[in-house]
């Protein structure tokens, strides 16, 4: 049985920033035959509600920073993704909320540090923990639009 990661508000759970949930029907009756494995750094780190952060380039890289206090969020957000992928070493396929900017695989948004949009189309902290480990990864309307 395929093994495929899934962001946990794909899936219904209530863990985004704002502690609802982007449940995605279609995507789940795609995934069906799938063992899914759910991840949420953003929620294991932070909790739900949390304030929104965005992918900001700095002189140390790109880095996670909160919208509220300006806080550098990147580390507990990479140390999760880390952990995860190290429990789970079988994964086959990786989906993401796209935007998100940990989750997001290829629709990301980053910005410069003044908030002025550089690119649309970055990969969120744990996403890039998945592509530097192989794994197959996909933001979620990429997959589904795949399959139609």
């Amino acid at each position: 049985m395929k093994k495929v990661a899934v962001s946990a508000c794909l899936m219904g759970e209530k863990c985004r920033y704002d502690a609802t949930d982007n449940h995605d029907v279609q995507l789940m009756a795609k995934l069906k035959s799938c063992e899914l494995i759910p991840f949420c750094p953003e929620d294991h780190a932070f909790g739900s509600p949390r304030p929104t952060m965005d992918l900001i380039q700095t002189e140390l890289g790109i880095k996670a920073l909160s919208n509220l206090t300006g806080d550098d969020l990147s580390a507990p957000v990479e140390q999760y993704a880390r952990d995860f992928f190290d429990k789970h070493k079988d994964i086959d396929l990786f989906i993401g909320k796209d935007r998100s900017p940990s989750c997001g695989v290829c629709s990301a948004k980053l910005y410069d540090q003044e908030k002025n949009l550089i690119s649309d189309k970055e990969t969120g902290l744990m996403a890039k923990e998945a592509k530097i480990r192989g794994i197959r990864s996909l933001d979620a309307e990429d997959f589904v639009s795949t399959l139609r």
